[in-house]
């Protein structure tokens, strides 16, 4: 997933694709704990993709912010 895609999307499309992620990410992490992980790489897949959505949001509040004042 890019930065360039998410971008194009709406607030709310990205919280949904957050919450999808962060399900992902526990069930991953519960896999990891039981020893049944298959895919290692994943696990840091799922976070960087994470991180880059709460960036994304971030600046899409903060570019509200300024067009509101």
């Amino acid at each position: 997933m890019k930065a360039a895609e998410l971008r194009t999307k709406t607030a709310h499309d990205l919280q949904q694709e957050l919450l999808g992620l962060r399900k992902e990410q526990f069930n991953l992490r519960m896999q990891r704990g039981a020893g049944q992980l298959a895919n290692p790489s994943r696990f840091k897949v799922v976070q960087k993709d994470i991180a880059r959505i709460k960036t994304v949001l971030k600046e899409q509040a903060g570019s509200e912010a300024t067009a509101t004042e």
